[in-house]
């Protein structure tokens, strides 16, 4: 090769990751994991008057079998030494710990600065009820409409407050359509059954339950179908509103009977990642994992065990995660996996974990925020 076409590639190769046998190619550069808890964007003197609500949240699960319990259930049998836990002096430091996690986060995406942000989440009442609820979907539309969150007159002022870190002005966020649909072909020859979405419906409602841990029916009445909240906490608190297109990525970890399992939300991130080295772009991407980790009773083992098997690849370790625990808001730890299982080429920093307890039953959630690069 002449020398002077030498330095081309080469050149070529370090600003657009050149592949000389098929020319430009996309690259997942950097991966995140970021908890998006309401409590996260509360001040910490306000964490205390937020765990109120915890006295009425029908899904509290035992951490012995996931059988669900009341509050009062889970008052009896907690460990008494929670309570030394619940002071305004600790929740602050907590808090300040949780927003360090959320600027490093910030800070690593302006960092890496990704051409698109693939964003693994889950819904909860929002675009899916039980008329048709896929365990996978992706949607690839040219944009999705971001909604600030309204909250009825019955919200405590807490719950009312906390509602800015899921966006804060009406926008629509670009999405990368191009990767949505490239994403869906891709998977589906990998042997997923992918559901896709391209529009929102101007008034949607539905109900979901009762069905295994879930006892009651939730019903929503119709309003108008906005993103999701584990896509718009990204969008508010880690791009802090420096837009960047994204492709929402859902998975059903919330409500039986159909919820993946954690082999294949790691399979599933191994291909994402296959797909998007397959991509014929020069684009940068960033994968992130929206939500978890355990919650609404803080399970320390069940975050160090999914925590330990992520940072280790060890698959078979994420496998092997009891699944009882990996019902109501602790499923989203599966959402940490397949960003995880796509990141595999990279090594991941955990930046923070902090388990709040924020009652003396032991309700709460481990926080954490993690970092692949």
């Amino acid at each position: 090769m002449y020398p002077e076409l030498s330095f081309l590639v080469e050149k070529t190769a370090n600003s657009k990751r050149f592949d000389p046998e098929g020319g430009s190619m996309a690259e997942i550069v950097l991966g995140l994991g970021t908890s998006h808890s309401p409590m996260l964007s509360l001040p910490g003197d306000m964490w205390g008057e937020y765990a109120a609500r915890d006295k009425g949240n029908p899904m509290l699960l035992s951490l012995e079998d996931g059988s669900t319990k009341t509050y009062d259930e889970l008052l009896a049998v907690a460990d008494p030494s929670i309570a030394a836990r619940i002071t305004p002096e600790v929740f602050q430091a907590q808090y300040e710990a949780c927003q360090k996690g959320i600027i490093a986060l910030e800070d690593a995406m302006n960092e890496a600065d990704p051409d698109v942000v693939v964003i693994v989440g889950d819904d909860q009442e929002e675009l899916f009820f039980e008329d048709n609820m896929p365990m996978f979907s992706i949607y690839w539309g040219e944009s999705m409409h971001l909604t600030p969150r309204g909250m009825g007159d019955g919200a405590s002022p807490a719950t009312k407050a906390s509602m800015w870190g899921y966006g804060t002005e009406e926008m629509d966020v670009p999405v990368d359509s191009a990767l949505g649909l490239h994403l869906i072909e891709s998977l589906i020859d990998d042997d997923f059954d992918i559901a896709h979405a391209r529009y929102m419906n101007q008034e949607a409602g539905g109900a979901v339950g009762p069905m295994g841990y879930v006892k009651d029916r939730i019903v929503t009445e119709p309003r108008h179908q906005a993103m999701p909240h584990a896509y718009s906490y990204v969008v508010k608190r880690i791009m802090n509103d420096n837009i960047r297109p994204i492709v929402p990525i859902s998975q059903n970890t919330f409500y039986p009977p159909n919820q993946p399992t954690p082999r294949r939300c790691y399979n599933l991130g191994r291909s994402i990642a296959k797909a998007i080295k397959a991509w014929d772009s020069d684009k940068k991407v960033a994968v992130v994992g929206s939500g978890g980790l355990s919650h609404f009773l803080v399970d320390e083992e069940i975050d160090q065990l999914a925590l330990k098997g992520m940072k280790e690849r060890d698959s078979e370790a994420i496998a092997a995660l009891p699944r009882y625990r990996l019902n109501s808001g602790s499923s989203e730890i599966l959402n940490w996996v397949t960003a995880a299982a796509a990141c595999e080429h990279l090594e991941m920093d955990l930046v923070e974990y902090v388990p709040v307890y924020r009652s003396p039953a032991g309700t709460g959630g481990g926080w954490g925020f993690a970092i692949w690069r």
